[in-house]
C-alpha cells in the first residue's frame, strides 16, 4: 500500500425488520437493523414489537380491517447510521423491493442528508429487490462477507451477482390478504376463492404469480419439488420460512435436508409486515453465491 493511500474502513451492515433472520444470525454479524410499524386504527408500533406472533395472527384473521404498515423514517435511518459512521464504519444498507416499500427512498434520503454533512464515511442503500426471507440470505452473505473483512465495494458486487441467482417461491392459503391490501386485484382475488386455489408467487421487485394449485397437498408438493429444482442448479444456500404453518416448515426442513444434504441458512416466521399483507402459508428459496462470495466462504472456513 502506498503512503498516501488511505486504508478502506471496515463495514457495518443495516437492513430493516422485513427479511425475519434469527437473532443467532443477526448478532454473530452484529446486523443493524431499523424496523418498520405496523399497526391498527392508527396505533403504529416498530415491527420488532410484536413479540407474539400467534397473537398478532389470530386478530388478523378475526379483524375486518387490515393492519397499516409504514415505512420507516428519515430520523429513524439517521439514529442508526451516525453511530455506525461515527464509529469509523462505512455502512452497507440492504432493503425490501422499492416496489412493495418505500424503505429505500427513507433510507437514501437519510444517506444524502449526512453526506450533506460532509462527515467521514459512506451510507450506500441497496434494493435488495426481493424480500423476506430472499433479502434474508442477502443480508446474512452481507454480514458474513463484512465481518470477514471485505470492503463495501466488494459486498455490494457480491450481493448484485447473488442477487441475479436468487430465487423465491411462497405459497398462500388465501389470496384474500393480497386483494384488500391492494397488491392484486378483486376478480382475480375472488377467482382464487371461488376455485379454491392456492397460489404460488414469488418475490422481485413486486410480488408476482407463478402458478396455483387446488389442494394444500399439492402445493406442498410444489415447494418440495422447487427445493430441488434449486439444487439441481447449484444453489449454495436455501431457506424456509412460514407464516403460522410451523408443521409445514419442519416437513420443508426435513424435505430439504435430504435434497441438499446440509443445513438451511435459516427458518424462521414471517413477522406482522409482510403477514399483514400474505396471511399464512410458507416460503422457499435459495441462492447461489457469486464468485466474490464463495471466495469469502473459503477464507472464512465456511464450506
Amino acid at each position: 500500500m502506498a503512503d498516501d493511500e488511505t486504508p478502506a474502513r471496515p463495514v457495518a451492515i443495516v437492513t430493516d425488520s422485513t427479511p425475519y433472520l434469527p437473532l443467532e444470525l443477526i448478532e454473530r454479524y452484529s446486523i443493524a437493523q431499523v424496523s418498520l410499524y405496523v399497526g391498527w386504527a392508527g396505533q403504529l408500533r416498530p415491527e420488532h414489537e410484536y413479540t407474539d406472533l400467534d397473537s398478532f395472527y389470530a386478530r388478523l384473521s378475526a379483524s375486518p380491517q387490515l393492519p397499516t404498515t409504514s415505512q420507516p423514517s428519515v430520523g429513524d435511518f439517521l439514529a442508526v447510521y451516525r453511530p455506525l459512521l461515527d464509529s469509523g464504519r462505512d455502512v452497507v444498507s440492504l432493503h425490501i423491493a422499492s416496489g412493495l416499500s418505500g424503505t429505500c427512498a427513507s433510507s437514501r434520503e437519510a444517506a444524502s442528508l449526512l453526506a450533506e454533512e460532509g462527515g467521514e464515511g459512506t451510507v450506500h442503500t441497496i434494493d435488495g429487490q426481493t424480500g423476506a426471507g430472499g433479502l434474508g440470505c442477502l443480508v446474512a452473505m452481507a454480514g458474513e462477507l463484512a465481518a470477514q473483512g471485505d470492503t463495501a465495494a466488494e459486498i455490494i458486487e457480491a450481493v448484485q451477482a447473488t442477487r441475479a441467482t436468487l430465487d423465491i417461491w411462497f405459497c398462500l392459503d388465501t389470496l384474500e390478504y393480497l386483494r384488500r391490501g391492494g397488491r392484486i386485484g378483486a376478480a382475480q382475488a375472488a377467482l382464487g376463492t371461488a376455485l379454491k386455489v392456492k397460489p404460488i408467487l414469488t418475490f422481485g421487485t413486486e410480488i408476482a404469480p407463478v402458478g396455483r394449485v387446488r389442494t394444500h397437498r399439492r402445493a406442498f408438493e410444489r415447494m418440495v419439488a422447487y427445493l430441488r429444482e434449486l439444487q439441481e442448479r447449484g444453489a449454495s444456500d436455501w431457506i424456509v420460512q412460514h407464516a403460522q404453518s410451523p408443521h409445514d416448515a419442519e416437513a420443508l426442513l426435513a424435505a430439504g435436508r435430504e435434497i441438499f444434504g446440509f443445513e438451511p441458512l435459516f427458518c424462521t416466521q414471517v413477522g406482522p409486515v409482510l403477514g399483514a399483507h400474505l396471511g399464512a402459508g410458507m416460503l422457499v428459496g435459495g441462492m447461489t453465491r457469486s464468485r466474490v462470495a464463495l471466495q469469502g466462504m473459503r477464507t472464512s472456513g465456511r464450506g
